[in-house]
């Protein structure tokens, strides 16, 4: 089953429909917290949903090394890239995406375009 992922405030919404088959019930958290949610409100939602969250932000990686997971992080480490190279980015990486979210230990992917 694929994981429900919530895109951060610096990914295009647009990322939600275009992943629908690949991962389903993914949300953007703009949708779930509204436009001014601060990283720590995204940090907590992630961690009380048990979601794995995507992003950009290297706030999120501190995050991850300083509170540990819960919650999961995807970081997306790609430059200034299209919503089109991001989601072919997270298609190309399910498998490796799925291994991380099994493993009991792994709290930050991170994701380049290599690693697809």
């Amino acid at each position: 089953m694929a994981p429900r992922l919530p895109f951060d405030e610096n990914l295009a919404a647009r990322l939600v429909p275009l992943l629908r088959e690949d991962f389903p019930d993914s949300l953007h958290v703009r949708a779930a917290l509204g436009p001014a949610a601060t990283d720590d409100q995204i940090w907590e939602y992630a961690r009380d949903a048990e979601l794995v969250l995507v992003t950009k932000d290297e706030d999120f990686q501190r995050f991850s090394v300083w509170r540990g997971f819960p919650p999961k992080v995807v970081w997306i480490q790609i430059g200034n890239s299209s919503t089109d190279e991001v989601a072919a980015l997270l298609r190309a990486s399910q498998l490796l995406i799925a291994e991380f979210v099994g493993h009991p230990d792994a709290a930050l992917l991170p994701l380049r375009a290599r690693d697809a």
